[in-house]
Parts: C-alpha cells; structure tokens; sequence
C-alpha cells in the first residue's frame, strides 16, 4: 500500500525545520535533450535553484539541521568535506543566517593548491574558520578519521566556552550530534514535492537519476520513492565511492530515515541502485567526458552543470539510455543537484578539453 504524499509529509512536519529555501523547485521536461538522447522522456528538477548560497541539495538538509542546532542552542558548526566542499559552503552559508560560527575541516591532497577561488572563496567571504587538512593523493578519506578531526575539534570550542554542533559530511549519516537522519528526512519531503508536480501534469515518473555522495539524498528518495510510487525506482551515480560499501551507507541511512518517520517499510538493499561506473579518473577530477556533457547540456537547455557531481550524473543518464537501460516510454526525472561553483577551480581543464588549440 502506497502512502499519500500528504500523509508523508505530516511525519515529516514532526521535524522542526527552518525556512532558508525557495519550495517548491522547478521542474521541467527537457525536450530537446530527450530528442538528443533518443530514449526516455526526461524531466528535471532544479534543486540547483533552491535559493541558499548558489543553490543545491544541501539546503534542503540545513533546514532541519540548522534547526535541530538552534534546539540545543549550539554557537559553533563543525563539519568537514573535501577542499571545494559544496556541503561545507552551504552549511557557513546557512549557519551565518542564524548566527552560528562555522568551522569547515576541509581535506585537501597534499599537491593540491588551498586557492581561492569556487567554495574556498565562498567559505572566506562567509568569514568561515577554514582548517586545512593534508591528505595523500588517493583523496580517500575515511568518515571515522574524520569524525576523530571533528571530536578534537569540538573538544578544543567546548574548552574556549562554546557549546559546538558536530555534523558529519553531507549531513547524511547519524553522527557526532546529528542524532537523527534529517538529511535524508528532508529528501523524503522533497520526494513528495517532485510527485506532487509530475503528478499535477499527469506524470508518474519511473526512474530518479541523481549523482550520489554522502547517500542522504539518495536513502530520502528512496525512502520516498517506497512509500509513495512503489513503482519508481531511484538511480544514484556515484560521485566518489565503489558501489559495495556505499550501497551499505545509503541503505543504513534510508531505514534510519524509516525508523524515524515510523512508516514500517522495512528498506531492503534492492531499494538501493548505485552505479559506480562513471567515476571516471576518481572524485572530482575532470576529463574530457566531462567538459563535453556540460557544454552539451549548456548548448541543448541552457543548463549548466558542476563538473564533479552533476556532470557524471548526466554521463551516466546517456549511458544508461545508450545501453538500452530504459524503455522510451519511461518518465525519467533528473535531479540537479547544484555545486556549480566548481567550475570556476577546474577552468583550465575545462576550458582546455574543449578548446582546440592551433
């Protein structure tokens, strides 16, 4: 039995949440890429225009986490992330809106530059404490190694007389004092915003594709996906991880997210789809299959992609179509992300693939 998206999202109303994002985000089909792709209809939702910052799904999440931090009256934000962090400029971002400190660990390879340019810049002007941690150049960083960063650092703001939050990457899974799992909780909800709007045109969508990281997004969609369109199954291209122990992440996630909303469903891990093929060279590194789908989907829709998430994502719909993965009468519903500020630090390489020099 299939829930109303009402009924969902009157558990989720349970949650306190602050109001830091425009609602809903928009959703489109995207004809002439559809046409480009030959395959399935394609739709998109604009969770890159969700207006925090520049825009991403991050926001949806610091509308319950700033929350649950103002409840226990924390001054101090500590969270961590990779050196161009989305995740890290959006929580500085939200934060400095409700007068809490952030302070962003932020791993970086050793051969890495700290300049200032994408979401390093952001960070600097948002006066956020930005604490550089040197990593070797496999750029795996591993959550419990961090989270030990995070303790010494909380211990070190409670000693000057703060009351520090700890929040882990993405805001996804339960850890430091992040006791439920509002990430994914805000992506049930936003589950139910999209099938409200392909519902009012008379979609039911098939397929979700989105680039997958931290897994709070993909456990809230599949979360929602389950309780309310059983028959809509969710794809995540990762960003980041092999598909075993990420798929392990998402799926501790998604019945945490079950448990906390009480809807029974019992998350099994065939409701959880990762795709790891599109990794490409690893995290964040740019290459030509990159740059040539950003330019593509800039020229067919005006839409512009980030490089490191988004971007692969689109890589892997194509693919996916190419493949004979979907059928031409599927409804597929493509969720940006956000994360465009990375464009800017990988300008060069950008810029150069697609270039032609004389």
């Amino acid at each position: 039995m299939a829930y109303k998206t009402r009924d969902v999202l009157d558990r989720v109303d349970r949650f306190p949440r602050v109001d830091i994002i425009h609602r809903p985000t928009p959703l489109r089909k995207l004809e002439r890429l559809s046409a480009r792709f030959g395959g399935p209809e394609i739709y998109i939702k604009r969770d890159d225009l969700t207006g925090l910052a520049f825009g991403g799904n991050k926001s949806r999440k610091l509308e319950f986490i700033i929350a649950d931090m103002l409840i226990k009256k924390a001054d101090v934000v500590i969270t961590w992330a990779s050196l161009q962090s989305n995740w890290c400029m959006q929580t500085a971002a939200a934060a400095r809106t409700f007068g809490i400190k952030p302070i962003l660990m932020l791993f970086k390879p050793a051969d890495q530059p700290a300049t200032a340019d994408g979401n390093v810049l952001l960070d600097v002007i948002l006066d956020a404490d930005i604490r550089f941690i040197e990593t070797d150049k496999a750029r795996v960083v591993k959550a419990a190694q961090a989270m030990d960063v995070l303790d010494e650092a909380g211990r070190q703001v409670k000693a000057e007389g703060h009351k520090p939050y700890l929040v882990p990457v993405g805001g996804s899974l339960v850890r430091g004092d992040m006791d439920k799992p509002l990430g994914a909780i805000s992506y049930v909800a936003g589950f139910a915003e999209l099938l409200d709007q392909t519902r009012a045109i008379g979609v039911e969508p098939d397929y979700i594709i989105h680039s997958t990281g931290s897994g709070g997004t993909q456990a809230g969609l599949a979360v929602g996906a389950r309780a309310m369109t059983p028959g809509c199954r969710v794809l995540g291209i990762s960003a980041s991880d092999p598909k075993g122990p990420f798929s392990d992440d998402v799926l501790e996630i998604a019945r945490a997210a079950d448990e906390a909303l009480g809807l029974g469903l019992g998350m099994l891990p065939d409701d959880v789809t990762v795709f790891d093929e599109y990794l490409g060279q690893g995290y964040g590194v740019v290459d030509k299959a990159v740059a040539d789908i950003i330019r593509l989907v800039f020229q067919t829709e005006g839409i512009v992609l980030d490089p490191v998430y988004t971007a692969k994502a689109m890589i892997g719909l194509r693919d996916l179509i190419k493949t004979g993965f979907f059928n031409t009468t599927d409804k597929v519903v493509f969720i940006h992300t956000g994360g465009t500020p990375a464009l800017f630090p990988n300008r060069d390489k950008i810029f150069n693939f697609l270039v032609k020099k004389t």
